[in-house]
């Protein structure tokens, strides 16, 4: 081959072969991850100032801003901790294939041991910059999701573990002898058969003094169920969706008193009403909260309650759909 038609070759590669920093642009944005394992999980991917933040949760835990994040020929690295008394190391590596996210996480034992769980992703579109006009929302007529004689409709979300859930004088109980705060624990947690789209749900709950559980919209949005003197407060206490947006007060009751939400979700903006109080006020939300089980925000997903923490009571289940023009 001539010497022209080399330099001709080159500049047809060049123009062909589109340069890493446009792969690692496509990385950039939030993900909805699907996993092997089927592990539910999130991931946000952003770049300031040619400084890499990855945001990413599996399941339960802290979400980051994790690390130590490196770029390799178009792939992230970075590390991640599940829980501070895991002494497991997780490491990732995430990149682009053919147009198409795709990663894995592997994890190290102490022993040595190796287990890689394999993922792909969903690109999730931006949250609108612009509130929803709840005045134009249109509801359908509510449905009982609790009838207050069985478990009809709800079914426990992990089949592996111990079901704390029955009915007892027309309230859906959760009994477990787990009094921590932790994330998770031996018993099952709930979930409704049916799945349902943007709602207003209302809900009455009765948590004992230093208790603790939670309330999903859609299976990926907590309202935080804990009494008002809790030590969890702000972005953690009573009346915010967990860890993303903190009520404008705290209109808890105390430990073992009934109280009632009202929880609108519209186009992943919620709007709280605990005990009759306005505490969130049509506020977008960025992403799943921690325990979420459904983590894409364009499908439909279950009403989730948790019962892995501790014991609760709850009763007058109820949502109305937003129906669609």
């Amino acid at each position: 081959m001539t010497t022209p038609s080399i330099i001709k070759c080159f500049a047809i590669f060049i123009c062909l072969s589109p340069p890493i920093a446009f792969a690692s642009d496509e990385l950039i944005g939030d993900w909805s991850l699907q996993m092997n394992s089927g592990t539910p999980a999130w991931m946000s991917i952003n770049r300031t100032d040619k400084k890499w933040d990855v945001r990413m949760r599996l399941y339960v835990g802290p979400d980051g801003p994790h690390t130590n994040v490196t770029m390799t020929d178009g792939q992230l690295a970075f590390k991640i901790r599940q829980n501070k008394k895991s002494s497991d190391t997780k490491t990732v590596n995430v990149g682009m294939t053919n147009g198409c996210l795709d990663g894995v996480v592997c994890t190290t034992s102490p022993d040595g041991s190796l287990q890689h769980d394999a993922f792909t992703g969903m690109k999730i579109p931006p949250v609108a910059s612009t509130s929803p006009d709840l005045s134009k929302v249109r509801f359908g007529l509510p449905v009982s999701l609790f009838n207050g004689k069985d478990l009809t409709g709800w079914q426990p979300y992990e089949s592996d573990k111990k079901m704390g859930w029955h009915v007892q004088d027309g309230e859906l109980v959760n009994t477990t002898p787990k009094t921590d705060f932790s994330a998770t624990g031996a018993y099952a947690n709930l979930r409704t058969d049916a799945v349902f789209g943007d709602c207003w749900l209302h809900v009455e709950f009765n948590i004992g003094e230093a208790r603790n559980s939670g309330i999903y919209l859609r299976g990926m949005y907590e309202a935080q169920v804990v009494d008002r003197d809790s030590r969890m407060q702000g972005k953690q206490g009573v009346g915010a969706i967990f860890g993303r947006i903190k009520p404008t007060k705290n209109a808890g009751k105390e430990g073992g008193v009934w109280q009632a939400y009202d929880l609108t979700l519209i186009d992943r903006h919620i709007t709280v009403i605990l005990n009759g109080e306005k505490v969130i006020n049509n506020q977008p939300v960025t992403g799943p909260t921690a325990g979420a089980v459904f983590t894409n925000p364009t499908q439909p997903g279950p009403i989730f309650l948790q019962g892995d923490h501790t014991s609760v009571r709850y009763r007058s289940i109820y949502l109305a759909p937003v129906m669609k023009d």
